[in-house]
């Protein structure tokens, strides 16, 4: 992780009528955490899901490593872990093959990587359940095992502590402060504050 580094140059995007992001434009080095805030409507998902490269912006760039990122569009998203607002899961899975074949398709993974990983998120109890039968808490905690897993440079989530209590918030600080200390980067589109584990964070404040 020596030269990575992201750069947001003078982002627009138009949905209809409506003037989505104007201008947004921002840098995040090595162990660098953003804050995406701003009110419902105001943008959020839509500018993380233009960071991946997955909607096209009228006007600006991403940057990743100096370039464009659409110039190796695969390279740069085996660098990023995208987690949205619904947990990329199969419901007629069970939790631990969700991460067997999520994982599997980007990395070799061992059984006690996944063991461990469950363990972690508090999963052991009910990871051979199928997802369908979990709470909206339980898949959340599956993506956070998932994400930790990946073992890439990037995160760029979605509201990360979206129904989960207060010691899986507490987990989502500590996984993304050791993103973080690894020299990892991440950004994190927020209604509320990250937990307090994760410091020095900065801010970008979307307006409707």
């Amino acid at each position: 992780m020596l030269d990575e580094r992201l750069e947001v140059e003078n982002l627009h995007l138009w949905r209809g009528e409506r003037h989505v992001l104007r201008g947004v434009h921002f840098a995040l080095g090595r162990g660098g955490c953003l804050e995406v805030t701003g009110p419902n409507g105001s943008g959020k998902t839509s500018l993380l899901r233009t960071l991946c490269a997955l909607i096209y912006p009228e006007e600006g760039r991403v940057l990743w490593k100096g370039e464009n990122v659409r110039r190796e569009l695969p390279a740069f998203h085996a660098a990023l872990a995208y987690l949205g607002h619904e947990p990329p899961l199969k419901a007629d899975l069970s939790a631990r093959e969700n991460l067997r074949y999520w994982i599997g398709i980007r990395r070799r993974v061992a059984a006690a990587e996944l063991d461990a990983a469950l363990e972690r998120v508090g999963g052991s109890s009910w990871c051979d359940r199928l997802v369908r039968t979990l709470s909206a808490g339980q898949r959340r905690r599956v993506a956070l095992a998932g994400l930790a897993l990946l073992v890439v440079p990037l995160w760029i989530l979605d509201e990360p502590t979206t129904n989960l209590d207060t010691e899986g918030q507490q987990l989502v600080g500590s996984l993304i402060a050791e993103q973080l200390s690894r020299g990892g980067l991440v950004i994190a589109a927020v209604h509320q504050s990250l937990p307090p584990a994760v410091r020095d964070v900065r801010r970008l404040e979307l307006s409707p």
